[in-house]
């Protein structure tokens, strides 16, 4: 299959050696072409090899022309801006997968649109990366652990079988109701917003900290528990039922398979690449996870008449950390062109797209 990969973070370059070696053509794009290396490192379980990509380029209408399948692993700080950019090049039939969202896709739908391109595109989104892994250089990406599930709504719904589909040839995509279920299955604003601020004190004092080890306490265990609880309800008063997948099966082997399989955070914490200096103002966990993740489930929470006290406490502590108001900057229906739909209009909006 001939995939796109777009960006140059981690998740990116796992996703061009791996799509690579999985045998599909990877054409592999991002803005700083310096970085860019004809070969990339690949270690993981089965050891190092060098894996030959089949086109890298500074040029996004080269890398996506005749691609089947667009993959954007990219924190969703990035969609703004490339949704501009990528939105001329689009063309009937091809799939977009953004793992995760956070409800980017209709972000990416909507400036394709504004652009005029009225290509008949699929956005899909998940609730996390298909790997845990990190750069090691510019050449070189670790992957710690491979996904075994990812929940995966479509934008429009309409095209979920289709979607589904062709991200299925590559990663284990699983069928949710539409793209907003899969906004909500983001597993990002959940587990990293009581990492980075219950252990700002650490952060701040020791020159690296390893937040998935010695930062994952019981008592921000608790706290992450209970904020999914908020997640989870918000689920189910939009009509999302079950699964949810609660992140508490990702610390317990005895519960149900989470997205990264058994023994996926142990194997995270052996790494050892987790253990970084993390700068509280502008890490992802904060300017990604925190405003825009929790301040879109707070805008939902309002459609929904429900209080999210926790979802809105650590909106409210993230704004006093950084000085940034995360509501007024974050990712909410406002800031997405939807503050003005009823229920009823955002669900038919979901199933049918821009021209329903």
């Amino acid at each position: 299959m001939e995939i796109a990969v777009i960006g140059g973070g981690h998740g990116c370059y796992a996703a061009a050696a791996h799509l690579t070696e999985a045998g599909h053509r990877v054409r592999f794009w991002r803005r700083d072409t310096t970085q860019l290396t004809p070969a990339i490192t690949l270690t993981d379980w089965q050891g190092s090899r060098d894996v030959k990509i089949a086109l890298t380029t500074g040029d996004v209408g080269e890398a996506m022309a005749g691609a089947e399948l667009v993959v954007i692993p990219l924190p969703s700080t990035a969609h703004e801006d490339l949704s501009q950019v990528l939105a001329p090049h689009w063309q009937d039939g091809q799939v977009a997968f953004l793992p995760p969202g956070t409800l980017g896709s209709i972000m990416f739908a909507q400036a394709a649109r504004d652009a005029g391109n009225n290509a008949k595109a699929a956005f899909a989104e998940t609730g996390t990366l298909p790997y845990l892994a990190r750069k090691q250089d510019a050449g070189h990406v670790r992957i710690s652990v491979y996904a075994t599930r990812l929940p995966t709504g479509v934008f429009p719904a309409n095209q979920t079988s289709r979607a589904l589909d062709v991200i299925g040839k590559v990663y284990p995509a699983e069928p949710l109701t539409d793209v907003l279920s899969g906004a909500l299955m983001n597993a990002g604003p959940i587990i990293h917003p009581p990492l980075i601020i219950m252990n700002a004190g650490p952060l701040e004092h020791f020159d690296e900290w390893d937040i998935h080890n010695e930062g994952t306490q019981p008592s921000i265990r608790r706290t992450t528990d209970a904020l999914d609880a908020e997640r989870m309800a918000l689920r189910e008063a939009l009509g999302y039922g079950a699964p949810h997948f609660p992140l508490a099966d990702h610390y317990d082997d005895a519960r149900d398979e989470w997205m990264y399989g058994n023994a996926s955070h142990e194997r995270l914490t052996d790494s050892g690449d987790w253990r970084e200096n993390i700068d509280l103002l502008s890490h992802r966990y904060m300017i990604e996870d925190t405003r825009l993740g929790l301040s879109l489930m707070a805008s939902l929470g309002q459609l929904a008449g429900l209080d999210l006290p926790l979802i809105n406490g650590f909106l409210a502590i993230g704004s006093a950390i950084t000085g940034t108001d995360f509501k007024a900057t974050g990712r909410t229906l406002a800031s997405l062109g939807l503050d003005g739909f009823s229920r009823e209009e955002l669900a038919a909006l979901l199933q049918s797209g821009f021209d329903a």
